[in-house]
């Protein structure tokens, strides 16, 4: 994805001769992130950031089922700012490119897992797989204050949006026996939990520096 990174940042250098730029860092919401600002004018800016959640490991029970998690989240961001009154508050609107998921593994130990509406039997080492992924491209929507043009130096920097796109729910098993039916009538449940989360938020908090 650095590719994409590059990408942006080189398209707001194109008009750095007219204002200086800055570099930024934020935490929060989707992970820790760094990136390129680059004012056009006293109303519109263009920006480019990475940002990273890292991988967590979690278990725990979804639809009866006891799983093991774990979790990736990677983003990489190009960004327009529109300062709506001249100031540091503003719209943003733009893309993002994600690597985000959430695979979680049920295992029945040689005991009994139920999947579906049917409880199986199952062998040690035998597994229900579920990959949860958000879209690889979504748009992005949200406000924010900070980036716009002004003295050297540091500033404050915020943001609250969303990148907007549903997640996809899939499932693969070894457990002998298992039914279509029962599998598709699992991820049904699951889709109406976890899978209906239609947008990966932003809630984050920084600093930049302006040269």
């Amino acid at each position: 994805m650095n590719k994409h990174l590059i990408a942006g940042v080189s398209a707001a250098c194109l008009v750095a001769g007219a204002h200086a730029g800055e570099l930024y860092g934020n935490i929060g919401l989707p992970g820790v992130m760094i990136g390129y600002a680059q004012p056009l004018n006293a109303h519109f800016g263009l920006r480019a950031d990475v940002a990273s959640l890292g991988t967590i490991d979690a278990d725990g029970t979804e639809e009866g089922i006891d799983y093991e998690g774990k979790a990736r989240a990677h983003r990489v961001g190009v960004f327009g700012d529109w300062f709506v009154f001249g100031g540091g508050f503003r719209l943003t609107g733009g893309i993002t490119f994600n690597d985000m998921r959430i695979d979680l593994t049920g295992r029945g130990n040689g005991g009994t897992i139920e999947i579906g509406n049917t409880t199986y039997v199952t062998a040690p080492g035998d597994r229900f797989d579920v990959r949860i992924k958000f879209p690889r491209v979504t748009p992005y929507l949200g406000i924010g204050y900070g980036h716009q043009p002004a003295a050297a130096g540091w500033g404050f920097v915020f943001d609250l949006g969303a990148s907007i796109g549903k997640a996809k729910v899939s499932a693969s098993t070894n457990i002998a026996g298992v039914t279509q039916d029962d599998i598709d009538r699992e991820l049904q449940e699951l889709r109406d939990g976890v899978g209906k989360v239609r947008a990966i938020p932003q809630l984050s908090v920084g600093v930049n520096y302006r040269f």
